[in-house]
């Protein structure tokens, strides 16, 4: 699949483009665990308060106490105050879906105090399938989707990844959705450009993955990070511009790839959004907004959507 995106991504007319889950190989995922911690990031720490602040509140939007599954849970470090809350001092049944089969096991380790864990090594919505086919009769299902990890979708296809969650759920079951909110310009350009060069060497490794892992030669001191703000789609795209007129070869995909100077490789979207619009698109998708949770020190917002 690697491969495969990658010569599709490369070969595009016009622009190129990869991946952004091909950002989270080993080398990746420590990387963005750093820029977790930048003071130029605050959206993990709005997410994690957030958590910490709405998880007394989950027990009074279930009859009974509720199974969770979580999309792209990594290793779940946010998750143990929810599974504590629902838990109500039983071991409630936690289905982490993830395609890292580390994350998972790390997952599977640190959190078995706390609930019964089934990892899924699974895409979000295969896993999901599967975690509902799972829970007991009866029983609701609280999904997770946190970090605005929907942020990386294009709207229309964020539009319809609702609704595909959505028709996976019984009534009595909620997404809890996380989502970053439009801040000032500045403000945002910075979390994903940070001084220290943290983001630029996460975005840059995506190169050298290619090169480890597909016996690719890109030269890539030859490349630059940059992060825009693009106004009509209220997002940040984060690129990779080559510096000079360059050709690399991928030898795994007998692919030779050719830039221009100044040619950009487009690696991530992460759109922004209104409170309000996260309403319009639950209801859209077929969501009732129970309730919805607002970070002021780092706009953001936690939105209980239910089934």
């Amino acid at each position: 699949m690697f491969q495969d995106d990658v010569c599709e991504g490369l070969s595009r007319a016009g622009q190129k483009q990869l991946s952004c889950e091909y950002f989270y190989d080993e080398v990746g995922s420590a990387l963005f665990e750093a820029i977790t911690v930048l003071p130029e990031y605050g959206l993990t720490r709005a997410d994690s308060r957030l958590i910490t602040r709405l998880a007394p509140e989950l027990p009074a939007y279930f009859g009974c106490p509720a199974a969770v599954a979580e999309l792209g849970s990594g290793s779940g470090t946010k998750t143990r105050a929810i599974l504590e809350s629902l838990g109500r001092g039983d071991r409630l049944s936690y289905y982490p879906i993830d395609l890292s089969a580390s994350a998972l096991a790390h997952c599977a380790h640190d959190l078995a105090v706390c609930a019964e864990v089934h990892p899924i090594e699974e895409t979000y919505l295969a896993g999901l399938r599967q975690a509902v086919c799972k829970r007991r009769k009866g029983q609701p299902l609280l999904v997770l989707f946190l970090g605005s990890t929907i942020g990386n979708f294009e709207r229309g296809a964020a539009q319809d990844f609702l609704r595909d969650v959505h028709a996976c759920l019984m009534p009595g079951d909620a997404l809890l959705l996380g989502t970053d909110l439009i801040k000032p310009l500045a403000r945002m350009i910075l979390a994903y450009d940070d001084p220290a060069g943290v983001t630029a060497a996460f975005n840059l490794n995506l190169l050298a993955r290619i090169n480890r892992e597909l016996d690719g030669d890109f030269v890539v001191r030859n490349f630059a990070h940059e992060a825009r703000w693009n106004a009509e789609h209220r997002r940040v795209e984060m690129h990779l511009r080559s510096r000079v007129a360059q050709t690399a070869y991928i030898r795994a995909a007998d692919l030779e790839c050719e830039f221009r100077a100044d040619e950009t490789i487009w690696t991530e979207s992460c759109h922004k959004f209104h409170a309000e619009e996260i309403r319009e698109m639950a209801a859209a998708a077929g969501f009732d907004c129970a309730a919805q949770w607002l970070d002021e020190a780092w706009p953001f917002a936690e939105s209980l959507l239910t089934a």
